[in-house]
């Protein structure tokens, strides 16, 4: 299985980021250890969302499309509002 999925900081609750993988538990794992470089200044993350796809391509293609169309984005963390963590009053 490939996974598009969505991950949050646990220190700074607005920032959110979205990737893709074939094996979900070792990247979270990955992320949460500082080895990607685009997420380790946010540490810790959790997961607060994924999709299963049976192509890579697939999984891709879902990750690209959330990063690049804000409507769809807006659209998907609405749905999961209650998944998210609050930005504390006064960060956000």
């Amino acid at each position: 299985m490939h996974y598009f999925y969505l991950i949050q900081s646990i220190k700074k609750p607005d920032t959110i980021y979205s990737g893709s993988t074939n094996n979900l538990e070792k990247r979270i794992e990955e992320h949460n250890q500082g080895k990607a470089f685009s997420t380790k200044r946010y540490l810790p993350w959790r997961l607060v969302y994924y999709e299963a796809y049976v192509s890579e391509a697939d999984a891709r293609e879902r990750e690209q499309k959330f990063k690049r169309h804000g409507k769809g984005n807006h659209e998907l963390k609405k749905r999961i509002k209650r998944s998210l963590l609050e930005t504390p009053k006064g960060e956000g």
